[in-house]
């Protein structure tokens, strides 16, 4: 890398700063200039629910003290970038302001769904994301609100329904499919969640979608109308149905944009010297079989960032993500996921074993290949390690194997109860066998392989 060169990295979140920070670690003359137009400094998207809640401060989200920046050369720039020309290497921003730059990566995030419903743009209706979208959110919940409705199913929605909660507003949620978010959980982890938000006393309503917001005289929210034809009073409405990328403002030019912005296993755009990562970029074909071709997850645009660091560093590297995993939570039952654990799947070549606690709380979830091989899993309500998971997905353990290991999975076996006893019992009630020998008649029948 020629240390004359100025690097313009647009956007802060974490695929940006961790880009950032990884460069400035390899060389330490190249020119690094950060921008944003949500804020100056870096902040944990995250935790803007407990600012909400009154757990943390805004500052308490920033995870490097301000002095940082400075300290590491990286220029910070707030402002709203209104246009590109790649031709001559330059950005034009809102105010009216330009900077050129030698190679430019765009990390310029996700941004709320809307669907063209009538009355969307209302005050009082709003997405969540961005710092901006909290403070609109901390104004719009303020005075007489006696409801809130939530449109959407998804993480997002379930963390807007909780914060309201804890300001004691009721909430209705309207959930257009069957179950709660069952485009990714199966029909058992799905009823769990949802029997869990009924039991928070939010107003879920099932197969019900939105069909029009309604307006008072000064043109807020007053109601909205369902596709059922049902009214719901409401001074404010959470639209929650997912994000997609932040591209408008990129569209029209020569930058290849579809969903996303077009990238190769190397983040590089049809621009020479133009990259983008995070949750704006678009992969031309998915970077592993269990992953998508838009990946928006925090931990995924960390990974972005120290892909591309090496590559613009010297080392030409493509992104390999390894196996999928995620995490979430749900009011207060925690969610695990590793390897693939589909809504649905072919039953002829997928056996799943499932066991759920009597408190209804509680569940694990194991996906095996009709050899017995380790798929995937899904865990409620307790934690494990994401090592254990990794190895036992790159050595394609046996399903019998992983089960009689599960206790070292335990994130914390002497907090937590030894669910790991309740689930091997009734993978042996259902498969038979016995785990205090290393290899039986059932283990070489089903599995072909030695615990």
């Amino acid at each position: 890398m020629s240390n004359s060169r100025h690097i313009v990295i647009i956007g802060n979140g974490i695929s940006g700063v961790t880009l950032a920070r990884h460069l400035r670690k390899a060389d330490s003359n190249v020119r690094i200039t950060l921008i944003s137009g949500e804020s100056k400094y870096f902040f944990s998207r995250t935790a803007l629910m407990y600012i909400y809640m009154g757990h943390m401060k805004f500052e308490h989200t920033q995870p490097y003290e301000n002095w940082f920046w400075e300290k590491n050369r990286i220029d910070l720039k707030e402002g709203w970038v209104k246009s590109i020309d790649y031709s001559s290497k330059e950005l034009l921003f809102s105010d009216g302001e330009d900077l050129k730059y030698d190679l430019l990566v765009l990390a310029v995030g996700s941004k709320p769904n809307k669907f063209g419903w009538p009355g969307q743009d209302l005050k009082g209706v709003q997405g969540l994301y961005s710092k901006q979208d909290l403070e609109l959110m901390e104004e719009n919940t303020q005075g007489n609100v006696e409801r809130a409705v939530i449109v959407g199913g998804g993480l997002i929605g379930i963390e807007m329904a909780e914060m309201l909660a804890y300001r004691k507003i009721p909430v209705t949620f309207l959930v257009r499919e069957e179950g709660f978010w069952t485009n990714v959980l199966p029909k058992e982890e799905s009823e769990l969640v949802g029997r869990h938000i009924r039991e928070h006393h939010i107003d879920l309503r099932l197969s019900t979608e939105l069909d029009e917001i309604l307006s008072d005289q000064n043109g807020r929210v007053r109601a909205i109308r369902t596709n059922t034809g049902e009214e719901i009073q409401c001074q404010f409405v959470g639209l929650t149905a997912g994000v997609k990328p932040n591209v408008d403002f990129l569209k029209g030019s020569d930058l290849e944009v579809n969903r996303g912005i077009r990238v190769n296993e190397f983040f590089e755009t049809n621009i020479p010297e133009v990259y983008a990562i995070g949750d704006c970029a678009e992969f031309e074909q998915a970077p592993a079989v269990d992953r998508k071709n838009i990946e928006q997850v925090w931990y995924t645009g960390r990974m972005h960032g120290e892909t591309l660091a090496q590559t613009l560093s010297g080392e030409r590297t493509p992104y390999r993500p390894g196996h999928w995993f995620n995490s979430a939570k749900f009011l207060d039952i925690e969610y695990q996921t590793y390897g693939t654990v589909p809504a649905v799947w072919n039953q002829k070549e997928v056996d799943s074993f499932y066991w759920e606690h009597k408190n209804g709380k509680i569940c694990f979830r194991m996906l095996m290949d009709k050899k017995g091989l380790l798929l995937g899993v899904n865990n409620f309500g307790f934690r494990l390690r994401h090592e254990f998971f990794d190895r036992a997905l790159s050595e394609k353990w046996p399903g019998a194997k992983v089960i009689k290991n599960l206790k070292r999975a335990n994130f914390d076996p002497e907090f937590f109860a030894p669910y790991h006893q309740l689930i091997q019992d009734q993978f042996l009630n259902e498969y038979g066998g016995d785990f205090t020998v290393s290899k039986s008649s059932w283990t070489q029948k089903l599995f072909g392989a030695k615990l």
